[in-house]
Formats: C-alpha cells, sequence, structure tokens
C-alpha cells in the first residue's frame, strides 16, 4: 500500500523485461531472518503467498490461476509458463537476463523492477557475501547476481599487485644505486672490497627483513574475518583495504628510516669530508626522486589502464547476458504463439479448456526439461573450459616470469659507474614495464578467449533449444492436434505455419529491443567514463593543492632558520620533495582504490535505477501514449525514477564524502610521519652546522681556550660575593626569558606546522 510506483507501472506491458531478486543458496552469510526480510519488502500478494504454502503448492509468487474443466487448480500455462528454479541454474537474475530465466520462462510481474527496493540498511549489503574471484575467465562462469562486485574486487587486486611490484622496483634501484657509489668507492681505494660487499649484504638482508614483517602483517589482514574461504563481504574487503593502507604507510616510513641509516653506514665506513659526505647524499636523494618519478608516472597510466580494463570487462560480460538472455525471450515468443493458436482453437470448439491446458503443461515440461538438461551442459562445459584455460594461463605466466628473471638478473649483474646512474634506472625501469605489458598483453588475450568460449557455447545453447522447442511444437501441430482434435493434416500444417509466420516478427521485435538496450547500456558506461575522467581530475587538482602547500611549509621553516648555507637548504628541500613524492605516490593508488570500493557500495541501486530507466525508455519507445492515462502513468512513472535518482544521488554524495574523509585522515597520519622525518634530518643539520660554527670560532682564535678562562678569572678577581650573586641571578633571569621564548616560537611552529 506504501508504493504507489509498484501499482502504476503494473499495467504496463508485462512482456517486458524484468529483475526478481531472489536470495542464493551459495551465500551462507545470509540468514533466513534476512531472506524474509527481502522478500516483506517486495510487494507481494500475501494472500497468493499464504494460499500456496498452505496448499503445500509450489507455483511463482504473482501467478494467475484458472481453474480446469474439473474444477482443480493449476497455472494458466499459456500466459505465464513458468518452473522452479533447476540446480546449477543462476538463482539471482542480473539486470540483463541470465540463464536463470531459462527455467522460469516468461515474467508476468514487472512490478519487481519499477522500484529500488532498499535493503533494511546499508550495512546489510556491505555484510552480503559475494563470490571470490582470482581472474576475469572465473566471472564468466559466477552465478551470482553480484558480477560488479566481483569484477571490482578485481580491480582492487590488480592495484593492490601493481603497488607491490612497484615497491620492489624501488627497493631494488635503491639497492643499486648504492652498490654503483660503493663500486666507485672501491676503485678510488676509499673502502676496501670486502667493506663493500659487506655494507650491501647488511642492506639487502634489513630489506629482505622489512618485507618479511610487511607480509607478515599482510597475511594476518587477509586471515582476518575469513570464515569462508570461496566467499567475501563489502565489509571485509574494505577493512582489508584500509589495513592494507595502514600497513604500507607504516612500511614506507620504515624504509625512509633504513635508507638514511644505509647512506650514513656507507658514509660513515667512507671516512669521507663532510662536505663530501653532504653532496654524496644529495646526489643519492636525487637519484631517488628520479626513482620516484618514474615510479609515480607509471602507477598513474597503470591505474588509467586497469579502471579502462574494468569497462571492458563490464561489456564482456554484458554480451554473455545477452547471449543468455536471447533463449527465454525466443522460447516466450513461440510458447506464446502456440498458446494463442490453441486458444483459436477452444473458441471454436475444436479444443476443451481441459484438452488445451494439458497440452500446453505437457509442451513446456516436455521442453524446459530438455532444456534444463542442456543448460546444466552448458554451465559445465564452460566451468571445464575455462578451468582449462586458467591452467594454460598459470603455465605461459610461469614461463614468462623465468624468462624475465633472467632478463633482470643479466642486467642487475653488470657494472655501471656513477656517470651512468640514470640510464641504468632508466634501462632498468623501461624492461620491467615492458615485463608488465607483456603480462597485461597475455592476461587481455586469455581473457578474449574465455570469453569467445563461453559466448560459443551459449549460442549453442541457443541453437540447441531453438531447435528443440521447433520440434516439440511441429511434433504438436502434425501429430498430436490431428489426434486430439480431428483436424486434418493439411489444417494442422496451416496452423504450424500460422505459428512460424507470427514468430517471425516477434522476433524481430525482441532483436530490436536488445539493440536498444545495448545502446541505452554503452550510454550508459560512457556516462561513468565521463564521471570517471573528472574524478580523477578533481584528484590531480587535490594533489597538486597539497603538494603547493607543503612546500610552502617547508621553505617557512627553512626561511625561520635563517642560518643554514645553501648545500644544507638544497638537501633539506630534496629530501622534502623525496618524502612528499613517495607520500603522494602511495595516496593517489589508495584514492583509486576508494573510488572502486565506493562504486561496489553504490553498485546495487544503480543497477536497479539503471535497469527502470531502460524498462521505461523501452516501453515508451515500443508503444507510444495513446489516451489520457497512459500519459498520466508514464508522467507518474518518469517522477517516480526522478525521485530515485535524487535519492541515489544523496547516497552518492554522502559514500563519496565518506571515503574522502578517510583519505584525509590517512593523508595526515602520512603528513605526519613525513614530518617527524623531516625534523630528524633537519635536527642532524642543524647539528652539523653548530660543530661547523663552533670549529671556525675555535680555529679563528690563536689562543687556546683554557688561556681565555684563565684571562677572565685573573681580570675578575676584583669581583666581591654581592657581584658575582647579582651576576648569577641576572643570568638565571635571562635564560628563563630565553627559554620562554624559546617555548613560545616551538609552539606557534608546532601551529604552522599542523
Amino acid at each position: 500500500q506504501k508504493d504507489d510506483s509498484q501499482r502504476l507501472l503494473e499495467s504496463f506491458n508485462c512482456d517486458e523485461k524484468e529483475h526478481t531478486i531472489t536470495k542464493s543458496k551459495a551465500e551462507p552469510y545470509t540468514s533466513k531472518e534476512e531472506i524474509l526480510l527481502e522478500e516483506s519488502e517486495s510487494p507481494l500478494n500475501s494472500n497468493i503467498t499464504a494460499f500456496a504454502l498452505k496448499a503445500k503448492v509450489i507455483y511463482p509468487i504473482n501467478q494467475k490461476f484458472r481453474p480446469l474443466a474439473d474444477g482443480s487448480s493449476n497455472p494458466s500455462l499459456h500466459e505465464n509458463p513458468k518452473q522452479a528454479v533447476l540446480p546449477n541454474q543462476v538463482m539471482e537474475t542480473s539486470t540483463s537476463g541470465s540463464l536463470g530465466s531459462l527455467s522460469q520462462g516468461d515474467k508476468e510481474d514487472c512490478s519487481s523492477s519499477t522500484t529500488i527496493h532498499s535493503t533494511t540498511s546499508d550495512d546489510r549489503f556491505q555484510a552480503r557475501a559475494f563470490l571470490k574471484v582470482t581472474s576475469f575467465p572465473e566471472v564468466l562462469t559466477c552465478e551470482s547476481f553480484d558480477v560488479k562486485l566481483c569484477l571490482c574486487s578485481l580491480i582492487l587486486k590488480d592495484l593492490m599487485l601493481l603497488d607491490t611490484e612497484l615497491r620492489k622496483e624501488k627497493h631494488v634501484m635503491f639497492v643499486q644505486v648504492l652498490k654503483i657509489y660503493l663500486t666507485d668507492f672501491c676503485h678510488k681505494k676509499k673502502i676496501t672490497d670486502d667493506l663493500s660487499k659487506k655494507i650491501l649484504l647488511v642492506q639487502e638482508k634489513d630489506f629482505e627483513e622489512l618485507q618479511k614483517q610487511l607480509d607478515s602483517r599482510l597475511q594476518n589482514t587477509e586471515m582476518s574475518g575469513a570464515h569462508n574461504s570461496e566467499y567475501q563481504t563489502l565489509e571485509d574487503l574494505e577493512r582489508k583495504e584500509r589495513e592494507y593502507s595502514e600497513h604500507i604507510i607504516d612500511n614506507m616510513e620504515a624504509f625512509w628510516k633504513q635508507t638514511d641509516k644505509a647512506q650514513q653506514a656507507f658514509l660513515d665506513q667512507s671516512k669521507c669530508s663532510r662536505a663530501k659526505a653532504t653532496k654524496i647524499m644529495m646526489d643519492l636523494t636525487e637519484k631517488m626522486i628520479a626513482v620516484e618519478s618514474l615510479l609515480s608516472e607509471s602507477q598513474d597510466l597503470q591505474a588509467m589502464d586497469i579502471q579502462e580494463r574494468l569497462f571492458n570487462w563490464e561489456l564482456m560480460v554484458k554480451m554473455i547476458n545477452s547471449l543468455k538472455s536471447y533463449i527465454p525471450e525466443e522460447c516466450k515468443c513461440s510458447l506464446n504463439i502456440v498458446s494463442n493458436i490453441l486458444d483459436c482453437l477452444t473458441v471454436k470448439n475444436n479444443l476443451s479448456v481441459r484438452q488445451k491446458e494439458e497440452l500446453l503443461t505437457d509442451l513446456h515440461k516436455a521442453f524446459w526439461e530438455q532444456l534444463a538438461h542442456f543448460s546444466n551442459d552448458c554451465i559445465q562445459q564452460s566451468k571445464d573450459l575455462i578451468s582449462k584455460q586458467l591452467e594454460c594461463h598459470a603455465k605461459k605466466r610461469e614461463e614468462f616470469k623465468h624468462r624475465q628473471k633472467a632478463e633482470k638478473e643479466s642486467l642487475l649483474s653488470k657494472t655501471f659507474h656513477i656517470e651512468e646512474v640514470h640510464y641504468f634506472l632508466k634501462t632498468y625501469h623501461d624492461l620491467l614495464e615492458k615485463h608488465r605489458q607483456a603480462q597485461w598483453e597475455l592476461e587481455e588475450e586469455d581473457d578474449c578467449k574465455s570469453t569467445e568460449i563461453v559466448a560459443d557455447l551459449y549460442k549453442e545453447l541457443y541453437s540447441k533449444a531453438s531447435h528443440t522447442l521447433a520440434e516439440l511444437v511441429t511434433e504438436l501441430f502434425l501429430q498430436t492436434l490431428p489426434v486430439v482434435t480431428g483436424l486434418s493434416v493439411r489444417e494442422c500444417e496451416h496452423l504450424k505455419m500460422e505459428w512460424q509466420e507470427n514468430l517471425v516478427p516477434q522476433l524481430e521485435k525482441w532483436e530490436t529491443r536488445h539493440q536498444r538496450r545495448w545502446k541505452l547500456f554503452q550510454e550508459q558506461l560512457l556516462q561513468e567514463k565521463k564521471l570517471w575522467i573528472k574524478e580523477y581530475a578533481l584528484a590531480a587538482i587535490m594533489q597538486k593543492h597539497l603538494s603547493d602547500k607543503q612546500e610552502k611549509i617547508i621553505q617557512g621553516v627553512i626561511s625561520r632558520l635563517g642560518c643554514l648555507s645553501d648545500e644544507s637548504v638544497n638537501y633539506i628541500l630534496q629530501k622534502h620533495r623525496l618524502l612528499l613524492c613517495s607520500v603522494l605516490t602511495r595516496l593517489t593508488l589508495r584514492r583509486v582504490g576508494m573510488a572502486a570500493l565506493a562504486r561496489m557500495r553504490l553498485s546495487r541501486k544503480k543497477s536497479l535505477l539503471q535497469e527502470l530507466r531502460e524498462q521505461h525508455t523501452l516501453q515508451k519507445g515500443s508503444s507510444p501514449c495513446q489516451d489520457e492515462d497512459q500519459w498520466q502513468l508514464q508522467k507518474a512513472v518518469e517522477s517516480h525514477i526522478l525521485e530515485e535518482e535524487e535519492k541515489l544521488e544523496e547516497e552518492t554524495q554522502q559514500t563519496h564524502l565518506e571515503f574522502h574523509q578517510q583519505l584525509v585522515t590517512e593523508i595526515q597520519e602520512a603528513l605526519q610521519f613525513l614530518q617527524q622525518h623531516m625534523e630528524q634530518v633537519i635536527g642532524q643539520i642543524l647539528l652539523q652546522h653548530a660543530r661547523q660554527e663552533a670549529g671556525k670560532r675555535s680555529s679563528d682564535d690563536e689562543r687556546d681556550f683554557k688561556e681565555q678562562l684563565v684571562e677572565a678569572a685573573v681580570e675578575s678577581v676584583y669581583a666581591t660575593s654581592n657581584n658575582i650573586n647579582r651576576l648569577v641571578q641576572n643570568y638565571y633571569q635571562q635564560l628563563g626569558k630565553i627559554t620562554e621564548g624559546y617555548e613560545g616560537k616551538k609552539l606557534q611552529q608546532l601551529k604552522s606546522f599542523q
């Protein structure tokens, strides 16, 4: 009674394809209470439901009943040829139509897709389990409504893999740059070869230990909350992504400390002058900035490719679902035409109502049983072929890895001079980029092959279903009807020809609808792409703003210090630029991941709203309004769609705001690490500066410091006790003022940093 929009659309042509949400048995996290809640949200006829339960008859809800000639009750098969859900078939029908439609036949109640049924709460949807997949081909055989969630989870997996590869690349590059400098010092006899190898070995072990700690923490995150290895929830996925980001930021801070420790160990062992040490540290920092720049650019390009891959996956999934939907639609057309022909025979008294119902029952039973057998075989074959395809892919991937490992080792074994550091970095990065591109192309090729395999199987299923139905209808018209009705074979042949002639325009009509539906889907995908590009541009602006703000802060700090040399100032700026680039690179990838999570959270309502728009557009195009009632009805539906769009827009903004606040929190945490690290760097430089100034003063004075004290004591022999006490009091007063001033400046600096 509350949902007026349901009744508004019930008078629409119920031949429209619609969306029925049924809870999947394959979802172990959904309780029976939740299923009942979800069912209670649909505007179902409770009287029909109660009758079906009391009679212990499995009839589809909202099924029309027609009494037979003997007074018994049976579904009107010629109007609603529905069947029970068959084993191994899709339990939840997707928006584009799926194999579940094969066993359900014509769906008479269009009202189920006219309103976006809100879940009891967003938390319920986030706690809903969906299949855990490791590759796109698995999604093609996924018997779940939540295909969008599966695809987005694969995107998150790709982003995590990219992050891991780039982090390892950065570690290797740093060690190799350090190795080049150590080799140069060995050639100049500043350190021994054994010492050089020892320093490198220690650093490699430290980085390995760092990686082990990260792997252990990530493993604990992966295992926590994993009740079932085959399924996952959006809530678990969001938690894992959040914890993963925290671990990576901690690891990034540890990497900074480790690189500083490695540089200091190298300089301590080389025993070079302070000026030379500063120059080397600046050179190393400059090289690492170049590394971060290469990795950041590569990450941005590959993150865009990963986003583009999601759109391609959606197109391939839509194509498979379109092939699936062909089968029930053609069957529906054929069976409805047969039913209409039998209705005409009933009107002419050639058939009784009971005979007609029995003929239709036999036809439906024979067809759906045969189709269930074909569809089960098709599903099993697709799973088997995809499994073989994945095995072949795994073998190819291992071959790629061995070949790529040999190429990397060959490059790393070569000797490079200091002048060739940039050349080495570019060459090594290009090699890994080449490897990643080859791996990417291999995966895309496998995705296309898998899609073609599944598409061919469903084309074959479509052919079998059409052929089977044609045989059954031919048998009905040419063998059964002449016996039951007493009509001649020629008359029955004319009836069959009438069925074929009426079928052609109906199929053409459905083909036109398919094309329009596909065009609407492409338009929707294009809108999502535009939205994604806009979000990417806004993120770039935000990143630029953050970078400029941090640059002003560090410039302000340096200007307040005011006593450092140009070399020290340049080193501080370089170090800050390096750490900031590392932070921004990490947070950029985190933002892309958050965008995928937001898309997952909104996917269900977006899909339902899109289907509502699609159904209304198709209905509007196929049957233009001819009277005032229909015009009012369409206006009401359009108003309802606008209302749902506003609700979705509000929820979208709320979701994006929530993720944005979370991202801001993580940015603040990362910048806090950066500030602490820069405080240590600046502190060390100030300490070195103080030592240099003290050294200059002592060298400028020819006399010993002890002699100065003796002279000062001789000059002050006339000092009295009162004068000394007054001097001490003045000293402590001045010291107190200095301390208060220092604390005030420190507080101001902390506020400016914040």
